[in-house]
This record gives structure tokens, C-alpha cells and sequence, in this order.
């Protein structure tokens, strides 16, 4: 156990911060924006303070790091097991920062404040334990604790069809957990492990016999890829983005949807690898799928946020492509889609509040020359589709390059496909661009306020990392490279 519990500190933070929320009146609104936010932010400097000692070479980012380990059950070898290795530090840096921007961006909340936050804070403990978590156990806790807050902040918080879509959300997900459930159980029994730790998991999954990994790697994957989501199990994702208020889109798409992808990458596909062997041609083929229905889907909307969801299942797509190529090249490509998609998606998210907030419409038709009303917020509107378009010298070309560059040796034939559907992605991209930018600002518009400085201190460090990491992503990718290198190792080692 590392002498400082940094990795508690980072993931029970928000927790803490929740039960003061408790004890305060739900009358003080700014009292409790306040101190939701500040216990967002405990995290993101705990992940500051590790991400400066793998700077100062304090920590090998291949393997674990900041360890805790706890015996917790010890009859069944279930552990308080918390660590991090590159690929998980990038993500948790990630998905703290999501939770400030979050935060910041649910000032407008006014309704049933206190309830609200105390969601969005759990909700974060939820996915920084996804991260941390090194025992099964423990991550299938933390793995629902995300899943239940946001059920409901969709439900009570959304807009039209809130409860349809919370409910879509929860069952797709909880059924999909359920097999996971399964899928851990019996990996559980069949390795005769006397442990739940997932590096020692993943290691024993490799010698079953073929036919038992067919089916662990079934139950994996069904409990993931809905999470991606993947094609054809993506269906909830369009209803929830919709009708979800505007922060709770950006955590989904910034970052819930990246749990899916580091389960399949840190558990599904290292634990059976002759599985995904066996099914690796089929898993490329659904990526690319998903990357071609999710920009046709995407160009035929009018509603703004539908748009950007379909655009996160063709972006997830890559992620999915670039796995299943299992090359380093492939692999460091989909860890930087994830991280680029999640910020990117988030950018776009909070445009289309701030626009939703002005215009009381999604509606793109109802939007014309906004450039001209709002110089400010569609320079940042405008910088998220060049990203989200893969426009180079922003982190989305660098994401897509490295991905369909790694696959091309594997997949020729789906990378050109994938490829060409990029033209499609810049398409809607433009095409939402156009709608909503351009033209002749419709005069009963005039006088709509720009972006205030509380939306733009979201907005701000996301543009910013976008660019950075757009020119330099080597401060990302050697975070991660160890890992990726360990990971596709076991891919083909057998």
C-alpha cells in the first residue's frame, strides 16, 4: 500500500462531498453548487498531483502505481485493490476534469438542487472507481454506482421523453450488467482462482480451454459494448443524449461511454485472448459499421443533440476498429480517440445547452448566423465540429489518423471503408456548421447574449486540450504507450 491513500482521496472525495450536501438547506443554491464543485475539483488535483510524479519519472506508467490493497473478504479473496497504470491514469485525468466541467455547467439547475448534485457527485465516485479499481469485485460496485445517478438525473432532470428514455437507459445497462455478472462469477470458478484482483483474473483467463473462453468473452463483451456503445446495442444512446439536461450529456458522452471501451481493452479482450482471436474479424466489422451508420445517421437530423450523439457511435466506432486491429499503432489510436471523443463530445454539448438555454429549440432549421449574435460561443462551436471532422492539427485527426493507420496492416479492406466515411463525418459536421453558423441572423434573435464567463470556463480547458494535444500528442500517448504494448503483447501471445 502506497504511505498516501491518493487514489481513495481522488475516487471517495465526491462522496464526502455529497454527505455535506446532505446536511445543507436545499434553499442554498449557491452553497451547494459551491461545495459540489470543490469536491469535484479534490479529484482533479489528486490526479494533478500523480500525473507530476509520472512527469518526474515516480511512477512507470506500465505498471501499477499509487497502490492500496485491503483485504476485504477474505474467504471469497475479494480486496479493497486500488491502482493505476498509464492507460487508467489518462482516463481518471479525463473523467476529472468532465466532472468539474460538469459541475460548473449545472449552475443553471434550480430544481431540486441538493438531490441533483448529490447524483452527479456519486456519479462520479462511480466512474473514478471504474478506473481505480483492480479487484472485479470492486469494480462491478463502482461499475453501477455510474449507471443508477444517471438514471436519475435523465428521469428527473431531462426534458420530453425523460422517463422513457432514463428507463431505455437502465435496462439496456443493467441487463447488460447482469451478464457481466455472470460473466465474473464464472470466470471466478472455472480459473478455481482464490482471488477477485483483475491482473491475476486476466492471466488464468488465458488458459481455459477455448470453448470456456467462447462464452466468458460473450458475457464480457454484452456487458461492454452496450456501454460503447456498439452496433447494433447502441439504440439507447440517441434518447438518452436527447433528453438528458445539458451536463448530464456531456459526463455520458465524455466519459460513461469510455467505460465501456477500457472494460473491453482491460478486461474482455486481454483475459480471452484466443476468443478474441476467433471473433476478431467480426469486432472490426461492427466498428466500422457503427462508423458508417452513425455518420449517415448523423447527417439526417435536425435535432442538434441527436446529431451529436450519432456522431459519438461513428466516433466510437474507431475505438472499436482500432481494438480489434490489436497493433500498437491501432490500439494507441482508439486510447487517444477516447480521450479526443471525450472532449470534443463534451465541447459540443455544452454548445448545444448554451444554444438550447438562448433558442428553447434543438431544432438546427430555427438557428441561422450566429457567428454574427454570438462571435464568442460559435468560435468554440466552430472549433469543436473542425475537431469532431478530424481536421488536422486538433486531437480528432490525430485520433482517427493513428487508429486507421495501425488497422490498415490487418483490415485493408474496412479501413478504406472507414475511411471513406469520413468524408460523411465531415458532411454533417459542415453541414451543422453551416445551419447553425452561417446565414443571416433571424431578427428575432437580436440581442441574444454571448457566452458568460461561468460557460466559458468549461468551455476554455477543453478547447485548450483539444489543440494541445492536437500538436503534441506525445504528452498523452506516452503516458498510455507502456500499457497498450503490455495489452497487445497478451493479445498475441498464444
Amino acid at each position: 500500500m502506497s504511505m498516501m491513500p491518493l487514489l481513495s482521496l481522488i475516487v471517495w472525495s465526491p462522496v464526502v462531498g455529497a454527505l455535506i450536501l446532505l446536511l445543507l438547506p436545499s434553499h442554498q443554491v449557491k452553497a451547494l453548487r459551491a461545495v459540489a464543485t470543490a469536491f469535484m475539483a479534490i479529484p482533479l488535483l489528486g490526479v494533478a498531483v500523480a500525473l507530476a510524479s509520472w512527469a518526474a519519472g515516480g511512477m512507470d506508467g506500465t505498471s501499477l502505481g499509487w497502490v492500496e490493497k485491503v483485504r476485504w473478504m477474505p474467504s471469497l479473496g475479494i480486496s479493497y485493490y486500488l491502482g493505476v497504470d498509464g492507460l487508467s491514469l489518462a482516463l481518471l485525468a479525463l473523467a476529472a476534469l468532465i466532472g468539474v466541467v460538469a459541475a460548473i455547467a449545472s449552475y443553471g439547475i434550480d430544481h431540486r438542487a441538493k438531490e441533483y448534485f448529490v447524483a452527479l457527485l456519486l456519479m462520479q465516485t462511480g466512474v473514478l472507481g471504474v478506473f481505480s479499481a483492480q479487484d472485479l469485485i470492486l469494480f462491478y460496485f463502482f461499475w453501477e454506482l455510474s449507471l443508477i445517478p444517471m438514471y436519475f438525473i435523465i428521469s428527473i432532470w431531462g426534458h420530453g421523453r425523460k422517463e422513457y428514455s432514463a428507463i431505455k437507459f437502465i435496462i439496456y445497462t443493467m441487463v447488460a450488467s447482469l451478464i457481466m455478472l455472470v460473466g465474473i462469477l464464472a470466470l471466478y470458478f472455472l480459473t478455481g482462482a482464490r482471488t477477485f484482483a483483475i491482473p491475476e483474473l486476466v492471466q488464468l483467463g488465458g488458459a481455459l480451454p477455448f470453448r470456456w473462453q467462447l462464452w466468458l468473452f460473450a458475457a464480457f463483451f454484452l456487458g461492454f459494448a452496450v456501454k460503447v456503445p456498439v452496433w447494433p446495442l447502441h439504440t439507447w444512446l440517441p434518447d438518452a443524449h436527447v433528453d438528458a439536461p445539458t451536463p448530464g450529456s456531456v459526463v455520458l458522452a465524455a466519459v460513461l461511454l469510455k467505460l465501456g471501451a477500457y472494460g473491453l481493452i482491460r478486461i474482455a479482450f486481454p483475459a480471452f485472448p484466443a476468443a478474441f482471436h476467433h471473433w476478431q474479424g467480426l469486432l472490426a466489422l461492427l466498428g466500422v459499421v457503427g462508423i458508417v451508420y452513425g455518420a449517415l445517421t448523423a447527417l439526417g437530423q435536425r435535432d442538434l443533440k441527436k446529431l451529436i450523439a450519432y456522431s459519438s457511435v461513428s466516433h466510437m466506432g474507431f475505438v472499436l476498429l482500432g481494438f480489434a486491429a490489436a497493433t500498437p499503432l491501432a490500439i494507441t489510436g482508439a486510447v487517444f480517440q477516447m480521450i479526443s471523443h471525450g472532449l470534443i463530445a463534451a465541447m459540443l454539448f455544452l454548445m448545444a445547452g448554451v444554444f438550447l438555454d438562448r433558442f428553447h429549440t434543438r431544432d438546427m432549421q430555427a438557428f441561422s448566423g450566429l457567428y454574427t449574435l454570438m462571435p464568442v460561443g460559435s468560435t468554440f462551436m466552430a472549433l469543436a465540429a473542425f475537431a469532431n471532422l478530424g481536421l488536422p492539427f486538433l486531437s480528432g485527426f490525430i485520433a482517427e489518423f493513428f487508429t486507421l493507420l495501425g488497422a490498415y496492416p490487418v483490415f485493408p479492406q474496412l479501413v478504406w471503408i472507414a475511411a471513406g466515411a469520413l468524408l460523411l463525418t465531415a458532411a454533417f459536421n459542415i453541414y451543422m456548421m453551416q445551419r447553425i453558423l452561417m446565414g443571416k441572423p433571424r431578427w428575432e434573435h437580436e440581442g441574444i447574449p454571448d457566452v458568460t464567463p461561468r460557460e466559458l470556463t468549461s468551455l476554455v480547458p477543453l478547447a485548450a486540450l483539444v489543440v494541445v494535444l492536437g500538436v503534441l500528442p506525445f504528452l498523452a500517448v506516452n503516458l498510455y504507450e507502456g500499457p497498450v504494448l503490455k495489452i497487445m503483447a497478451r493479445l498475441g501471445g498464444f
